[in-house]
């Protein structure tokens, strides 16, 4: 499995990469999680302009044979989504890292970038 080490990831499978400045981030799910749904055929996500507490839900991805929720990693407020994701839900599987991304959040408090999961923690955690 694929784990950038630049991004921090959460329980729920979740990945943020903190934007240049540190005043943004942009979240997506981990390669992980797109392959455990399998074929993503729709996503839902809250809209811009939200402002969205960490631990809420942020939106639903669903899948062939189940819908998951997403889980906001931090605090924040939407300034972006990935509207190419409405025609294109298979982006989440074929780029869950990359032109997958689901959302991108003015950033409330920096620091709780660092309180989540490292590359390896998160290996570990799925084993």
């Amino acid at each position: 499995m694929d784990f950038p080490k630049d991004l921090r990831y959460t329980k729920e499978h979740e990945w943020v990469r903190m934007e240049e400045g540190g005043q943004t981030a942009v979240i997506g799910i981990t390669n992980f999680a797109q392959s455990e749904l399998g074929d993503i055929v729709y996503v839902e996500l809250e809209a811009e302009g939200s402002y969205i507490e960490k631990d809420a839900v942020f939106g639903t991805v669903e899948a062939v044979k189940t819908v998951s929720e997403l889980y906001m990693p931090l605090s924040g407020r939407i300034v972006a989504i990935n509207e190419e994701l409405d025609q294109n839900p298979e982006l989440v599987n074929a780029s869950p890292y990359d032109k997958g991304w689901m959302i991108r959040i003015e950033v409330q408090d920096k620091a709780s970038f660092e309180a989540l999961l490292t590359a390896g923690d998160y290996a570990a955690l799925i084993g």
